[in-house]
């Protein structure tokens, strides 16, 4: 049955597919700031990888990182460490930013600041001020308001 899912959903996936509201502001004015950016993802590059090509925003990122890029997936750090390894940064240089609990442990374990959306996949009853963040944001806009852009 999770094969026939995957199928199915593979047949249909980038049908209709949209970032979220302000995810290509964000993504934008990133680019247009020389701030890298990449994706670290659980999803599989069979998934992956489809997905992002149909959405031009994602041409500009730095990497894309799967979940079967690494032998492990989030919360474990690997992950989020290939990613600044392929844009060649350093912890102290990467902020990681995600909607599950799993990704901020991820982001801890591998050195980097982290900061919880409170917009996304959220699970029902999410607490995102419980997943030790070192910040929160409610949209991806704010995410700009974190660091200097100048």
């Amino acid at each position: 049955m999770k094969e026939e899912f995957f199928d199915r959903y593979e047949q249909r996936m980038t049908r209709l597919t949209r970032p979220f509201e302000g995810v290509d502001q964000l993504l934008l004015t990133l680019t247009r700031q020389r701030i890298a950016w990449g994706v670290v993802t659980n999803k599989s590059r069979r998934f992956t990888v489809p997905l992002t090509a149909t959405m031009s925003l994602f041409s500009a990122a730095g990497t894309i990182v799967c979940g079967d890029t690494t032998p492990h997936i989030k919360p474990h750090p690997a992950p989020v460490q290939e990613a600044m390894r392929q844009m060649n940064v350093s912890p102290a240089h990467c902020v990681y930013v995600g909607d599950d609990e799993r990704d901020m442990q991820a982001g801890r374990a591998a050195g980097v600041a982290t900061v919880a959306a409170r917009y996304g996949y959220l699970g029902a009853g999410a607490d995102v001020s419980r997943w030790l963040a070192d910040a929160i944001i409610d949209s991806p806009i704010q995410l700009l308001n974190l660091f200097d852009t100048a």
